[in-house]
C-alpha cells in the first residue's frame, strides 16, 4: 500500500509523471530557484526525470519527496518530505533529510511547517531514525525560521557550489530514550 500523509489541509502522496508540469512551474521559477543554486529546470521532460529518479527512491527506500496537495482545491502547491541522502553534504552521507518546496504563489501560508510535521512523526515514529537533517540558505529567512520552529538545532555553515548553508539536526527524542 502506498503511504499518504495528511494534515487538515493537505495530503501528501507520491508523486506521478503526471505531476511534471507543475513541477516545471516550481522549478522553473527563479524566485523558487534562487536559494537552491540558481539552476533553473529548462523543461518538462527534465521535470518528468527527477520524477522518475524520485519514484526510483520509492522503490528502493520506501520514502522520498511527496507531491504536496492542497485538499480544498486539489492542486499540486509543491513537494515535501524526507529522503536517505547517499552523496556526502557537509561532510555527512547515509542520513536522512527533510526538506520542501513550495510554488512561490503559496508562500508564507503555513504550508512548509505543516507539510513538514507529519514528515518528522514518520521518520521518527514508524521508520525509527534516530535524526532528521536539513539545510536552508542562510539568506532564505522563511526557511531558516520553519526548521528552527521545528525544533531543528543549527550545527554549523557550509558551502556548496559557492552557495552559504545553514545545516540543522533534530534528534529523535523517544527512540533515543528508549534505546538507552
Amino acid at each position: 500500500m502506498k503511504l499518504i500523509l495528511e494534515t487538515d489541509r493537505l495530503l501528501m502522496r507520491e508523486l506521478e509523471i503526471s505531476d511534471a508540469p507543475m513541477m516545471f512551474e516550481l522549478d522553473s521559477n527563479p524566485n523558487v530557484m534562487r536559494y537552491l543554486g540558481g539552476k533553473m529546470v529548462k523543461s518538462v521532460e527534465i521535470s518528468e526525470n527527477i520524477i522518475k529518479a524520485i519514484q526510483q527512491q520509492y522503490a528502493e527506500k520506501g520514502i522520498g519527496r511527496y507531491a504536496i496537495i492542497l485538499k480544498e482545491t486539489n492542486e499540486f502547491i509543491g513537494w515535501s518530505g524526507i529522503k536517505y541522502v547517499t552523496e556526502p553534504e557537509n561532510n555527512f552521507v547515509n542520513f536522512y533529510d527533510l526538506g520542501y518546496r513550495l510554488i512561490e504563489r503559496h508562500w508564507g501560508k503555513g504550508f512548509g511547517y505543516e507539510s513538514a510535521l507529519p514528515w518528522i512523526d514518520h521518520a521518527f515514529n514508524t521508520i525509527k531514525v534516530d535524526k532528521l537533517n536539513a539545510d536552508a540558505h542562510i539568506e532564505n529567512i522563511g526557511s531558516n525560521k520553519i526548521l528552527q520552529r521545528l525544533g531543528f538545532q543549527f550545527l554549523n555553515k557550509y558551502e556548496w557550489e559557492d552557495y552559504p548553508f545553514n545545516w540543522y539536526e533534530l534528534k529523535n527524542k523517544k527512540h533515543l530514550a528508549s534505546s538507552c
